[in-house]
């Protein structure tokens, strides 16, 4: 036991559980600028256009005798405090815009990383080629090399 507890406090203490804790404090934030940007901003809009259509209020009701009052469907939060069983398809497609909002900004900042990450690793050349082809099998190979490390041929030593 107390092996394990002296484990999870090297674990514990290192900068990456750090990091992930305010990496996941950030992220909680930012969904939420998701959600408001999508349900007050986006889809207000987009209900305009496709005739005054409050997409938090669309459901399919599973028990459409219970949905009706004078003719008229009630909203959601009514037929749910009713205790009527509904699909509610509106939300899901709130959801679903918030998820591809997120997945989006996650994607431009995952690339923008991998470009930064490129860009450091490329090795400096001075002009000479570190790698020759093999006569043989025709791969790849370094320069200095006197064996081939795919065909295993033993390559000519050029003198100069």
């Amino acid at each position: 036991m107390a092996k394990l507890l002296k484990e999870f406090k090297e674990f514990a203490v290192r900068g990456n559980v750090i990091d992930l804790a305010v990496g996941v404090i950030i992220g909680g934030a930012f969904g939420k600028i998701v959600t408001s940007l999508v349900n007050d901003i986006i889809m207000p809009p987009i209900g305009m256009l496709l005739g005054n259509v409050n997409f938090t209020d669309l459901y399919i009701s599973l028990e459409p005798e219970r949905t009706l009052v004078d003719g008229k469907h009630i909203s959601l939060t009514k037929a749910t405090e009713a205790g009527v069983a509904v699909i509610a398809y509106g939300q899901f497609v709130n959801i679903i815009l918030n998820f591809m909002i997120v997945a989006f900004c996650i994607f431009v900042l995952v690339k923008a990383i991998n470009s930064l990450h490129r860009k450091k690793e490329e090795p400096v050349t001075d002009g000479e080629p570190t790698t020759k082809e093999c006569p043989y099998c025709l791969s790849e190979i370094p320069v200095k090399a006197t064996r081939c490390g795919h065909c295993t041929s033993q390559l000519a030593q050029e003198t100069a």
